[in-house]
């Protein structure tokens, strides 16, 4: 069981390639496919999650 809590992104778009988000453990942002949830995740800090934000 993964400790992490997904949320749908909200930059999600309603076509089935949906992003998932969790921010429930200090100092980390997970993020994996919400296709694939037993799949590989994404771990940064929230610092980079914001960069990346800054630029969508």
């Amino acid at each position: 069981m993964s400790p992490f809590e997904f949320v749908k992104s909200t930059y999600s778009k309603g076509n089935g390639e949906c992003v998932e988000v969790a921010v429930n453990i200090p100092h980390t942002v997970a993020i994996r496919d919400s296709k694939r949830p037993g799949g590989p995740l994404l771990r940064v800090t929230p610092r980079a999650w914001k960069a990346f934000r800054a630029h969508m």
